[in-house]
């Protein structure tokens, strides 16, 4: 069961909100009011326009988006080999509009992964600071690299900002993250640790400090990390902070002061937040976002969906004939970011799967997405060939049948999955019976299952795990 927004702590239980946190000031001798270094007064200044632009009306995010656009299209035709080639025969190039822009062609990852260096400009805006090579493999391995810049990674920390003043988290608060490193520091049970939150924050706000740890460390050991650092907010992915709540809260681990879990590169689980609320008495706040073009969705202050980030992205969710999706409607997620000019992505399909929120009651006119629903390959197909999303929410229900402590399903034809599961022994015949009723009534058919018993499940190339994967 879903854990209502009236349960969880409101923001007046804070002892702080954002705005009363202290800024930090460039000048000697000057501490209050602050006078910030440039570029963070920079950042502030663009988290004051987000202020008034979050209210406007979808039509008026709508024309300023396709201003930016036709910017973005211009240069990208004018200075990027890719575009040069694939968007001279497109009428109406010059005058970008809804009508003329869905006629644009989509751009797969697999062609971007093709064209390489032919998708970057030959002439970056030197006022766009440094190139940053960006590299990503997603679930599936394939590797991706654009080139980010100084200006890209500015609006990466903008949005970040805006995230942390939409819920209004006590900056001065000690903040836990445990995410994937790709090198060896930071792997050992004694973490990292930090002065500030990261580049976001530090150069504009005195925040708390910040201890990091590896996700490679075992639960028990996180659970210890989490217990002695006391944290106020604790972030990491959902395949993490699942085990973690759940050997919480199978073991009476409640830690003092934490006020809030934020989950990110993950497709959410549906008992997620009320696992985080039953273990630790805490809201789940889940952020959308893409190595590609930074945050995409933050979730609603006042509600559990999420609010497209208009200003970063312009963000379609197309049916299978490229349509628009509707309210209720699961589409594709392609995106076009507003602020790469080293390498332009025009109309790029993610791989993602979202459904289609209704305008929401809190009043701004940014879109809504109801849902985050994963990548293609993890649909389930059924024997009569329809493809749906599985039913994930089973941790909890898990513990109760067996001592099962990370279970994971491949699909491997239309009528076999594969069960892996990491347990300290194998199941009864009991558990199988009982398990294997579970699975069928989650996936809603009676597929043949075959268990198999393994140390541990590997995260895909991106450090992130997949609980469903269809190798049809």
């Amino acid at each position: 069961m879903m854990t209502s927004k009236s349960e969880m702590p409101s923001c007046t239980d804070k002892a702080r909100n954002f705005w009363d946190t202290q800024y930090r000031s460039a000048v000697s001798g000057i501490g209050w009011p602050a006078i910030p270094a440039p570029v963070a007064a920079s950042k502030l200044a663009q988290l004051f326009q987000l202020e008034q632009s979050q209210w406007w009306t979808p039509g008026q995010l709508q024309d300023m988006q396709f201003r930016q656009l036709q910017q973005v299209v211009r240069f990208a035709c004018e200075t990027v080999p890719f575009y040069r080639q694939h968007l001279k025969e497109f009428p109406g190039i010059h005058k970008i509009d809804p009508e003329s822009w869905r006629n644009l062609p989509i751009l797969s990852r697999q062609a971007l992964h093709r064209a390489g260096q032919q998708l970057r400009s030959e002439r970056i805006p030197k006022e766009h600071g440094r190139q940053i090579p960006v590299r990503t493999s997603g679930s599936t391995g394939m590797v991706v690299e654009v080139l980010a810049t100084d200006l890209t990674q500015f609006f990466w920390q903008v949005f970040c900002l805006r995230d942390h003043h939409w819920h209004r988290r006590d900056m001065q608060g000690k903040l836990l993250v445990i995410r994937y490193i790709k090198d060896q520091t930071g792997k050992s049970a004694d973490g990292l640790h930090n002065r500030g939150w990261g580049s976001a924050t530090d150069d504009a706000i005195h925040t708390g400090p910040a201890a990091l740890y590896s996700i490679l460390l075992d639960v028990p050991c996180l659970a210890a990390r989490l217990m002695e650092e006391k944290p106020a907010y604790l972030l990491s992915h959902p395949s993490v902070l699942l085990g973690l709540a759940q050997h919480c809260l199978d073991n009476g681990i409640r830690p003092h002061g934490l006020q809030e879990v934020r989950s990110l590169g993950e497709s959410l689980p549906e008992s997620l937040r009320d696992l985080c609320h039953r273990a630790w008495g805490v809201p789940l706040v889940d952020v959308y976002s893409c190595q590609e073009a930074g945050y995409l969705a933050l979730q609603c202050p006042e509600h559990e969906h999420y609010h497209v980030q208009s200003e970063n992205v312009l963000l379609e969710v197309l049916d299978d004939a490229g349509r628009p999706c509707k309210p209720g409607e699961i589409g594709r997620v392609v995106i076009t970011s507003l602020n790469n000019f080293a390498t332009p992505l025009i109309r790029y399909e993610l791989g993602d799967y979202a459904e289609v929120g209704e305008p929401c009651p809190c009043g701004r006119g940014l879109p809504v997405l109801k849902r985050i629903m994963g990548r293609y390959r993890n649909l389930l197909t059924l024997p009569n060939g329809e493809q749906r999303w599985p039913r994930l929410g089973y941790e909890s229900p898990l513990q109760e049948i067996a001592p099962i402590e990370l279970m994971q399903m491949i699909q491997h034809s239309v009528n076999e999955i594969e069960v892996r599961l990491v347990m300290p022994r194998p199941l009864t015949e009991a558990e199988k019976t009982r398990l294997g009723a579970f699975i069928h009534k989650n996936l809603g058919h009676p597929f043949q299952l075959r268990f198999e018993y393994v140390d541990t499940i590997r995260n895909s190339a991106n450090g992130k795990l997949e609980q469903f994967i269809s190798k049809l």
